[in-house]
């Protein structure tokens, strides 16, 4: 008897159904807008995480020597691997470029509620344009997905900000501050300690009474604040660009979702320009559903031409918690529009109905196991069979099949050689 590795899950068909449902909703979002799918590997080489990440990164992945000698990791996010591809075949693709895709990822860490050493993403990301509609028409997918899955306003909020609103209020403090270690810093400001969290600022180079200065005009999210005191063109043109994104998320019928909120800082340092966190917005779910933001400089740092992108991530581990919290996840249940019972020798003649149910988009199931009447019979209900077609010998010496409702329990019979005919889903009523 083996055990399932500690961090991985199993999925059994009324799990996967609810996950499912929720794939097909953010991918037919992402369809919707113009975004096309994308395969990736499931391993890159470790040294692509090293130079965008350092070599701190090793720990947190699943990386090994090949059997050709090569370092190499399992996936543990997409960007890097979308940013690769992009530079591979920059001058072929027509710009703007707009991926999706959903697929596994690996990360060794500490597995906690809504987060495993494997978990599954879906990634909607455009390269090529700066225009804040691009920002907003990401927003606008995922605000559209979730829509879909029956979440609303009272469940969920974009909590948006803007790297260079950070960054430029940090510098205009008269203090030499590390400013990627401050924002690291701001990044955890809701799971840390008030103390913990100054502490944090001081040793990236804010006094303590700047440092609370700081997080003061951060938790206020007054714009026209931050810009008068910071008095620099960085800052502007960040709240100027922010304030652009949130208009063009008006105009897609999403800016509801969206609110403000400058403490959101994203805790990876290719982000550029404006960032954000999905959250439940009872609290219920106490961690971050997913996030994104545009990382501008990614592409040249890999090599290739500059070019601006922006993207979003949904992980749906978390994701389903929210759903779950708000009462409308998914239902897992399997159920078949048709199951098609034999008795006696009537296999091909049972194959033959069965197919031409399929070929009209019909779930048919029938019998592979030589089972009973009445254990196929028992299967039909288990599996939640609207319709039984029963194939028999006596019916077909009669030259008819036996169509039964299984909710109400009525049966009537149907001529075989005009079933199912020109109809396309059949029931119990159409031969009454």
């Amino acid at each position: 008897m083996y055990d399932r590795l500690k961090g991985f899950r199993d999925f059994y068909p009324d799990e996967m159904g609810p996950r499912r449902v929720a794939m097909d909703a953010l991918e037919g979002a992402a369809a919707r807008y113009g975004f096309r799918e994308i395969g990736t590997p499931a391993l890159e080489s470790t040294q692509m995480y090293v130079d965008k990440s350092g070599e701190g990164i090793v720990d947190e992945l699943y990386s090994f020597t090949d059997k050709g000698g090569r370092d190499v990791a399992l996936t543990p996010e997409l960007t890097p691997t979308v940013a690769r591809m992009v530079v591979a075949k920059q001058q072929e693709l027509s710009k703007p470029i707009k991926w999706y895709s959903t697929r596994a990822f690996w990360r060794y860490e500490e597995p906690q509620q809504g987060r495993f050493r494997e978990f599954y993403q879906t990634n909607v990301d455009i390269f090529g344009s700066s225009d804040p509609r691009a920002d907003a028409e990401v927003l606008a997918v995922a605000a559209d997905g979730l829509t879909e899955l029956g979440l609303t306003s009272e469940d969920f909020e974009f909590r948006v900000s803007h790297r260079d609103i950070l960054g430029g209020l940090l510098e205009a403090f008269d203090a030499d501050v590390d400013v990627e270690e401050a924002i690291r810093t701001v990044d955890k400001r809701e799971k840390i300690e008030r103390a913990e969290y100054l502490d944090g600022l001081a040793a990236a180079g804010l006094s303590y009474d700047q440092a609370e200065r700081f997080d003061d005009l951060l938790a206020g999210d007054d714009l026209d604040a931050l810009t008068e005191f910071a008095g620099t063109e960085r800052v502007d043109d960040a709240v100027s660009n922010l304030r652009n994104v949130l208009a063009a998320a008006e105009n897609l019928g999403v800016r509801e979702y969206c609110d403000v909120s400058l403490t959101t800082a994203r805790g990876l340092d290719y982000y550029t320009g404006v960032v954000f966190e999905c959250f439940d917005s009872t609290g219920e779910v106490g961690r971050s559903v997913f996030g994104g933001g545009r990382y501008d400089d990614l592409i040249e740092e890999f090599g290739g031409q500059p070019t601006p992108a922006v993207g979003v991530a949904p992980g749906h581990a978390p994701l389903n918690l929210l759903l779950e919290r708000a009462g409308v996840l998914p239902e897992g249940e399997f159920t078949a529009d048709y199951y098609v019972l034999q008795v006696g020798d009537t296999e091909a003649e049972a194959a033959e109905v069965a197919t031409a149910l399929r070929d009209r988009g019909n779930v048919v199931e029938t019998d592979v196991s030589g089972r009973s009447f009445g254990a196929q019979m028992n299967y039909a209900d288990g599996i939640g069979a609207e319709t039984v077609v029963i194939v028999g010998e006596q019916d077909l010496a009669n030259g008819e099949v036996t169509v039964k409702d299984m909710e109400s329990g009525d049966q009537t019979t149907a001529p075989f050689e005009d079933f199912p005919g020109d109809r396309d889903r059949p029931t119990l009523e159409d031969y009454q």
